[in-house]
């Protein structure tokens, strides 16, 4: 009896440990009361869609990580602009991923159409396509909407493949994802078009939302989610050299445009094909400069997160912080690839319960503008929110006018001046134990 307690609690022990150390069980964003909110076309203001966002549950055994999220993120999404009829739906998912990953040293693994990764909010990642290819016989587009099927099939292997960032820009919403069939999903780095430093896309002035996070050239960027193959994926920043030092750098692809003026048994390169429209017009050039990445979209290197060191996906963007192929993982994994989709939890596994700490709390990441204002406060959390922070206007008086929340994984709120007086106001975000005062000026 005393033996069976002993090993019965040395393996809660480890199982404990694991819990509390190992970043794919403690970097999932769990909610279990907030809902979510959409866009439709012609109304700009968000509509509740009572699904609960970001990830409900996170059990681990000795293996494995388990995550049970709806897909819905804390930002509003939709509108799709480009006759998308589809909304944001609950996948009502559970994903499992390797706690010790290993590197494939087989035959490549290609991704594939669909999920090939979750974001630490619940969403889908999928990779650079779109279904939709060159049908050489037919000299036209072929697969998805609107288009005939390719020969062979939704499986079916193409010369040329559509690159879903720059076809499907016009149906992309604030935060740079869209629905398949409800199962809403970012083919990119899910920061929001406006918050790029070069704007592509016009969609967050009539339908303003955020992103997952927002990037920050100071900092090396958080983990933003895992791959199917059980490896980290980090937003756009990190430490120029992979033992961690050299300062930080955009982490940059290793892939770039060939250099042709026509393709092979494919559509010629003109303003509609333009080079980039397919993913075939890539090549990978291996370059040895630290702070490139190989031709999975990764490296082994230390981070914040691993300081022993792990092997890493980046989501990558060009200077412009626009989105840059192959976008987050691929076109092959790194790691022995699964299906990490499952119907059900099949061995014994302990919660884990995701516990804010003070610390989250960073004061020099709140950003208040515009100052002086005339029409609009925005409050913005920069990098990653875990936190759900409280946000009030008060009055020079301390009197509170309007009361809002930034949830964790969304990172911005606003409030309407419209109805206030020229003067001196204040803004109090606080997450629950510490406060934070900014003072800003309403001029008309």
């Amino acid at each position: 009896m005393k033996l069976t307690y002993f090993f019965s609690t040395l393996l809660f022990s480890i199982n404990f440990c694991i819990g509390q150390q190992n970043p794919a069980i403690t970097s999932w964003l769990q909610n279990t009361t907030t809902t979510g909110t959409y866009y439709v076309q012609g109304n700009n203001t968000p509509i509740s869609n009572n699904i609960l966002v970001n990830c409900q549950q996170v059990e681990y055994s000795s293996d494995y990580v388990y995550v049970t999220a709806t897909g819905i993120p804390a930002y509003t999404t939709g509108p799709f602009l480009d006759g998308n009829p589809s909304i944001a739906q609950n996948q009502n998912a559970i994903y499992k991923f390797p706690l010790n990953p290993q590197q494939n040293t087989g035959a490549p693994s290609y991704t594939t159409m669909g999920n090939i990764g979750v974001f630490i909010n619940g969403t889908a990642l999928f990779d650079y396509r779109d279904g939709v290819a060159w049908n050489p016989t037919t000299n036209a587009l072929c697969g998805g909407p609107g288009n005939p099927p390719c020969p062979g099939g939704f499986s079916a292997v193409m010369d040329w493949n559509r690159d879903a960032i720059p076809a499907e820009m016009d149906g992309f919403d604030c935060s740079k994802g869209h629905p398949a069939m409800g199962a809403y999903h970012h083919h990119q780095n899910p920061s929001a078009f406006k918050l790029d430093l070069s704007v592509l896309s016009s969609i967050c002035n009539l339908y303003d939302a955020d992103g997952l996070y927002v990037i920050d050239s100071t900092q090396h960027s958080p983990i933003l989610g895992f791959a199917y193959d059980g490896y980290p994926i980090y937003g756009a920043y990190g430490y120029k050299n992979t033992d961690g030092t050299g300062g930080i750098t955009r982490i940059k692809s290793s892939y770039q445009l060939k250099n042709m003026t026509s393709r092979v048994n494919g559509p010629p390169v003109n303003n509609t094909y333009f080079l980039g429209y397919f993913k075939e017009d890539y090549e990978y050039i291996s370059n040895n400069n630290s702070d490139y990445l190989d031709d999975h979209n990764g490296r082994f290197c230390i981070t914040p997160d691993y300081p022993n060191g792990t092997y890493a996906y980046f989501c990558t963007v060009d200077e412009n912080w626009n989105s840059a192929y192959p976008y987050a993982v691929g076109p092959t994994f790194y790691g022995v690839y699964a299906n990490a989709s499952v119907n059900n939890i099949s061995e014994p596994t302990t919660i884990y319960n995701n516990i804010s700490t003070v610390s989250e709390f960073n004061a020099s990441q709140v950003t208040v503008f515009p100052n002086p204002t005339s029409d609009l406060i925005a409050i913005q959390i920069g990098s990653l929110n875990t936190t759900s922070y409280s946000v009030k206007l008060l009055d020079n008086q301390g009197k509170l006018i309007k009361q809002k929340t930034i949830h964790a994984g969304s990172t911005i709120t606003y409030f309407s001046t419209e109805t206030l007086y020229n003067g001196t106001y204040f803004i109090q975000i606080s997450d629950g134990i510490n406060y934070l005062n900014k003072t800003i000026v309403l001029n008309r």
